[in-house]
């Protein structure tokens, strides 16, 4: 039904109350930078308004240090765009210091906790390979 594929890869070491923020904050982003993928607003029966949500299924991914180290070297390899967490903006409170601590580290030395992705599906398989369903 869709050409692309939208998945999320966490590192499998996170708290549960991690894994959540950091689902929302990188799933924002793909939003961000595709609001074509966002429906219509959702209408129950007795007429209440709410929140329009993806149109495309999201798959959420899990994987160790190493492995979503490496899914983030291809996904800069193959120069796609993405949503990207890493483990200092734990401690920030707000956009402007977590751009801040985002910005001290390189490719090579940043603790990534989550990453996500929108391209093809045959680009988002080979880029997430290594990681598996999330539990």
């Amino acid at each position: 039904m869709f050409d692309t594929k939208i998945a999320i890869v966490l590192r499998n070491n996170l708290a549960s109350w991690q894994k959540l923020n950091v689902t929302a904050f990188l799933m924002s982003g793909i939003a961000g930078q595709n609001p074509t993928i966002i429906g219509e607003a959702y209408r129950d029966r007795a007429g209440n308004t709410y929140n329009a949500m993806s149109i495309q299924p999201i798959i959420v991914l899990s994987a160790d240090e190493a492995t979503i180290s490496a899914i983030h070297r291809r996904v800069l390899e193959r120069e796609i765009l993405s949503s990207l967490f890493i483990e200092e903006m734990f401690a920030t409170g707000h956009d402007a210091a977590n751009r801040a601590v985002f910005a001290e580290y390189a490719p090579e030395d940043a603790k990534v906790v989550g990453v996500a992705l929108r391209a093809g599906k045959k680009t988002v398989d080979k880029i997430t390979k290594g990681a598996t369903m999330h539990a």
